[in-house]
């Protein structure tokens, strides 16, 4: 009835221990093993970022707005879909009236053009023909009133005209170099955005191929914790069973330092209890002797003052009586030579046993992780199609080699473009050189002739500056009527070209329309149909697949290849996981040499089991332990003796009385505290036992039951452990598995192959056709042009102002015509022709 509770109490506690630390494995705490650490792949996909080319603003940017709105004007008809969707197919269906309707504004410059090829060189020879006959062009031949006012008219619009020509031939100065100076970096730019597109079409089988190639990041994670992966298992089975095994051997261990502490306190009882009747036997006679010669002394007629010290004497004689404690021989002969083991040992040896179960599952383990290294590192065979299958492998080297080809031909033209470009660059200065030849006569032309009026009321000076101010005008007319019909043409040239690149092609590029245009069935023949080329099953919107390589998307989402290539049956490896799941299921560690109880210890516990400590009467030793040895104290009646000794009339009393005092003092000296201190030991012994005594029965059946107990399910536990723990791996190591599909998935579907390139470039070709070529030349032949036609009054107005400026024939001879002369030049008296 002493057993059952404490071992009940045992048997609870080690369940709901082990209930805890072994729960089935969906519940299992994996802390040991954890998740799957996070893999770095290093990204498959290439960093490509064609650069956005932007023309910087500029002081010129409202001249190009201009040029944008008067093209705006010349071409209002929207984009000829029909008339380019039949010169794409039908080349000789194109009908020159549609030509003609379609570009009715050019036909229209065209005929201007004519006119003032035919007007202004016509209207250039007559002059000079009337000129070489003095019938214009000459000089005012008489002064009239209003002269001052049509001269000065005159001079006001020649001026403000010559300053629009300087405007403007400023301006085609610079439009003119801007124009040269972007065609270089655009011939340049074009080479570069070929490559670019190369390289996203050359590269997307090696972003593929490496993509499968690192499979072997999880395979190489996977064996390498496969190496540890043994004796993982056995410290997680080493760390959930050693809370149970470290309590069960140290209770072990303490029993049996408890037993080496009951039985030596037994043992000091047993040996100290017979010191003290020994002691006794010893002391009994001489506590007579004194108590015999005191009384003797002490009741003598002449003792004086003894009275006190008769009565301690009456009471010397032994108090307690230790032959009258109980035997502890029986309990002494049942515990004869225990303990016989050395627990201390026996539970350092068994720790260190229960320490090595990590080197032992990794011994047990070995051949099966062999195996399961081989399972590892075989590739699934669904990665190695992974590459072979995409769609478009074979078509990414012809379509690289093409756009290799189309980069190393485009070459050569670009050189003789920026060759060309240079020989219209020189025509261009040249005539804006004449231009500014003319606005350089007019104005000096103006200068002189305004000097020469100021100084005609001088007598003495000459009609000279004035008649070289009409002439350097008249330069500048004879340079407009010559240069007239090539500047025109090349202002008309440069028209046609730059405004039907503007109108045409950049306006329907900026709005979108060439998008549409392209996403129409039926307007690209089939050797220019992306959905063909690409053997895609939907047919591919061009507006959309820009929009979408705009915001960054990849190949896979714009060409919509989840239609056309299934990428989870490439990336399903469930085959491959079921044979490492096969194979972690014969790992095994055996745990049946674990002893946590040595035979001689187990009889050690049993021998104190029955030993009967609990039984031995201990309050019988107490009993005694609380009488003193002596009843009084022997030291006071010393001292007592000694001052009667002193206080005696009678001499040979006081010595007797002094003599018993150091009688007694010997006594206590040599016997009472050697008594004394054996009672204090005997004491602690005693108490010792009579409390651990009552506990050891139980704790030790408690012991033993535990020991027993926990031997006998070590291997159950174990393989309990093992199995969870086996699950766990294998959980683990598919996540890096499960990581590298999430990862393919990832890069195939959201950066291998991003089609930003494509965008970038037909946004930068179109910054480099329309912003940086087509705007400068179309402001250089719209500055151009309106130098040309402004010839015509600067030709006008210079030919009616060179008059004014040459000399008078004839004056009047009225007072009152200075005051209507403009700058109120002085009569002469004579005029030398």
């Amino acid at each position: 009835m002493v057993r059952a509770p404490g071992l009940l109490a045992a048997l609870l506690g080690l369940g709901l221990a082990l209930a805890l630390a072994l729960r089935p494995a969906g519940a299992a705490d994996c802390g040991a093993l954890g998740p799957a650490e996070r893999l770095a792949f290093a990204p498959a996909a290439k960093t490509r970022w064609l650069a956005p080319r932007v023309r910087a603003p500029g002081p010129l940017d409202p001249l190009y707005g201009t040029v944008r709105r008067f093209l705006s004007v010349v071409q209002l008809n929207p984009l000829p879909a029909e008339l380019i969707k039949a010169l794409l197919n039908e080349p000789s269906s194109v009908k020159a009236d549609e030509v003609v309707r379609y570009e009715a504004g050019y036909v229209v410059c065209a005929v201007i053009t004519g006119l003032y090829l035919l007007v202004v060189p016509t209207a250039g020879l007559c002059f000079c023909c009337c000129r070489c006959r003095r019938r214009c062009g000459g000089r005012v031949k008489m002064e009239h009133k209003t002269m001052a006012c049509e001269r000065g008219t005159l001079m006001a619009f020649l001026l403000l005209t010559t300053l629009v020509l300087l405007i403007g031939v400023a301006t085609a100065f610079v439009t003119n170099q801007r124009t040269h100076e972007q065609m270089g970096p655009s011939a340049k730019a074009l080479p570069e955005t070929l490559l670019s597109l190369r390289g996203l079409v050359s590269d997307v089988p090696q972003e593929l191929q490496a993509v499968a190639q690192q499979f072997s990041l999880p395979q190489e994670q996977v064996l390498e914790e496969l190496d540890g992966v043994s004796r993982s298992i056995g410290n997680v089975i080493h760390t959930q069973l050693k809370s149970t095994v470290y309590e069960v051997l140290a209770s072990v261990l303490s029993l049996g330092q408890t037993l080496q502490v009951s039985v030596d306190q037994l043992r000091a009882l047993n040996a100290t209890s017979a010191e003290l009747q020994e002691g006794q036997q010893a002391l009994a006679p001489a506590v007579q002797g004194h108590r015999e010669r005191l009384l003797a002394l002490l009741q003598e007629p002449g003792c004086r003052g003894c009275a006190e010290a008769l009565d301690r004497a009456h009471a010397l004689e032994l108090g307690a009586d230790f032959s009258q404690v109980p035997s502890v021989d029986d309990a002494l002969h049942r515990l004869k030579g225990v303990p016989e083991a050395n627990f201390s040992s026996m539970v350092q040896e068994e720790n260190s046993t229960f320490n090595a179960l990590p080197a032992l599952a990794a011994l047990q383990t070995a051949d099966v992780i062999r195996e399961l290294k081989k399972v590892v590192a075989q590739q699934p065979r669904e990665l190695r199609t992974l590459v072979e299958a995409f769609p478009g492998w074979e078509a990414a080297a012809h379509w690289s080699q093409a756009l290799e080809e189309m980069e190393q031909s485009s070459r050569p033209y670009l050189k003789e473009v920026q060759r060309y470009e240079k020989y219209r660059w020189i025509v261009g200065c040249v005539l804006c050189s004449v231009v500014l030849l003319v606005v350089v006569c007019n104005l000096l032309g103006l200068n002189l002739g305004i000097w020469g009026l100021c100084n005609r009321e001088d007598p003495s000076h000459s009609e000279a500056k004035g008649e070289a101010g009409a002439r350097f005008l008249m330069v500048g007319v004879g340079f407009s009527f010559l240069f007239a019909a090539p500047l025109i043409l090349l202002v008309f040239a440069t028209f046609l070209v730059g405004g039907n690149v503007q109108t045409l092609v950049c306006r329907s590029w900026e709005s979108g329309e060439l998008y549409e245009f392209a996403d129409t069935p039926g307007n690209l023949p089939s050797s220019m149909n992306l959905s063909q080329l690409l053997g895609l099953k939907k047919n591919l919107s061009v507006l959309l697949a820009y929009q979408q390589c705009k915001q960054g998307a990849v190949l896979w989402t714009v060409l919509q290849l989840n239609d056309s290539y299934d990428l989870e049956k490439h990336l399903d490896i469930s085959q491959y996981t079921a044979k490492l799941q096969q194979e972690l299921q014969k790992l095994k560690v055996d745990v049946k040499n674990l002893d946590l109880l040595s035979p001689a210890a187990r009889q050690d516990l049993e021998a104190l089991q029955s030993s009967g400590l609990e039984s031995i009467h201990y309050p019988g030793f107490l009993v005694e332990i609380q009488k003193p040895v002596v009843n009084i104290s022997v030291e006071k009646l010393a001292q007592e003796l000694e001052r009667l000794s002193q206080t005696q009339g009678n001499t040979v009393l006081g010595q007797q009385l002094q003599k018993e005092a150091q009688g007694l003092r010997n006594l206590h000296q040599e016997k009472l505290l050697l008594q004394q201190s054996l009672v204090a030991k005997l004491n602690l012994s005693v108490h010792a036992l009579a409390s651990s005594a009552p506990l050891l029965q139980p704790e030790t059946s408690n012991v033993l039951d535990r020991v027993t107990h926990l031997e006998g399910e070590l291997p159950t536990w174990a393989t309990r452990i093992l199995k969870n723990e086996s699950e766990c791996f294998l959980t683990r190591e598919m996540g890096y598995f499960s990581q590298y599909v999430a990862w393919v998935r990832e890069e195939v579907t959201q950066r291998i192959a991003t089609c930003q390139p494509l965008s970038g470039a037909l946004d930068n070709g179109r910054v480099i056709l329309c912003d940086m070529a087509a705007d400068p030349w179309n402001a250089f032949w719209f500055c151009l042009g309106w130098c040309t036609f402004l010839l015509i009054p600067s030709v006008i107005f210079a030919v009616k102002t060179s008059k004014y400026f040459r000399p008078i024939r004839k004056r009047l001879s009225s007072a009152s015509s200075e005051e209507t002369q403009l700058f109120h030049i002085p009569r002469v008296t004579s005029l030398k022709l």
